[in-house]
C-alpha cells in the first residue's frame, strides 16, 4: 500500500464505521436527511479523512492533532446515536453494535496518539 494510513488498523476500522452509518442512515425519516442523517454521516467519514490527512508527511506532533480531530468525530458519532435511539429511529440492540464500534475506535485512537509520546 502507498499510503502510509492504509497500513492503520484504526482507520479500517474508521471506514467499515463509515460503511456501516451510511447503511444505517438511510432507515432514518426522509425528514432527517438534511438533519441528523447528514450530520452522523460526515462525523462518521471525518473519522477516517482526519486519520488519513494527518498521517502522511506530518509530525508526530501534527499527525496526534488530526487524531484528536478523529475522536472527537468519532464521539460525535455516539450522541448521534444517542439522538438516533431517543427518537426512535434505531433500536437498543442496534446503538448497543456501534457504540462497541466507537468505543473500540476511541481506544485504538487513543493508544495510538500515546505511542506518538
Amino acid at each position: 500500500m502507498a499510503f502510509k494510513f492504509e497500513n492503520l488498523r484504526v482507520w479500517q476500522k474508521a471506514l467499515d464505521l463509515a460503511d456501516d452509518v451510511d447503511k444505517l442512515t438511510k432507515t432514518f425519516p426522509k425528514e432527517e436527511v438534511y438533519v441528523l442523517t447528514s450530520q452522523m454521516k460526515r462525523a462518521a467519514d471525518s473519522v477516517s479523512l482526519n486519520i488519513a490527512e494527518g498521517s502522511t508527511g506530518q509530525s508526530n506532533p501534527e499527525f496526534k492533532r488530526f487524531l484528536h480531530y478523529a475522536l472527537r468525530s468519532n464521539i460525535e458519532v455516539v450522541n448521534c446515536l444517542h439522538l438516533a435511539k431517543r427518537r426512535g429511529y434505531i433500536s437498543k440492540e442496534i446503538f448497543d453494535r456501534y457504540y462497541a464500534c466507537c468505543e473500540e475506535i476511541l481506544a485504538m485512537l487513543s493508544a495510538l496518539i500515546k505511542s506518538l509520546g
